[in-house]
């Protein structure tokens, strides 16, 4: 796993091979990240990374210059990974929470500049996430929220839906 762009740029982390989770793509990311430069100025940005797995875009934001990133991920190793590599760049702005997603939205009082939302692309409560989000409130009204999902969702009829991005087998919803 490599840091794309900012302060922390070609930082590699290696995963353990026991994990489960399957972190976005470089390719993905880069991509993705290089459209959202258009709608999100990430330097003092406050963000929220949920189901944040590897730390992948927690880390990214980081080195972007966000001012605080809250990562939310419940299996305890990642959860370890993540606190490690948070440590190893010396970061004191990123919150990573050992939390259920859902529980988290539901208590979250905060509001945030941009939301990452990574879920597993078989966990059927994917198409409830973007009314989650909106329904508390969590997204600034300049703010956007990007959600990676499998091929089989669509989001094109969702009343903030804003624009649809596939790189290969990962696709990206972007909400305003």
């Amino acid at each position: 796993m490599r840091i794309i762009t900012g302060k922390y740029k070609g930082r590699h982390f290696d995963i353990p091979r026991s994990f489960k989770a399957r972190p976005t793509t470089d390719f993905a990311k880069e991509n993705i990240f290089n459209v959202l430069v258009q709608y999100v100025d990430f330097e003092n940005a406050t963000a929220l990374d949920l189901f944040s797995g590897t730390g992948s875009i927690s880390l990214e934001l980081l080195s972007r210059g966000s001012s605080q990133v809250v990562s939310v991920e419940m299996d305890r190793d990642h959860h370890r990974f993540i606190c490690e590599c948070i440590k190893k760049l010396g970061e004191e702005t990123c919150i990573p929470l050992r939390a259920d997603v859902f529980r988290f939205l539901k208590s979250c009082h905060q509001q945030f500049d941009f939301i990452f939302a990574d879920p597993p692309y078989a966990l059927k409560e994917i198409p409830t996430i973007p009314d989650l989000i909106f329904e508390k409130g969590l997204l600034k009204d300049d703010g956007i929220f990007v959600l990676e999902h499998g091929k089989d969702n669509d989001f094109q009829q969702h009343p903030h839906f804003l624009e649809h991005r596939n790189y290969g087998s990962v696709n990206f919803s972007l909400f305003k």
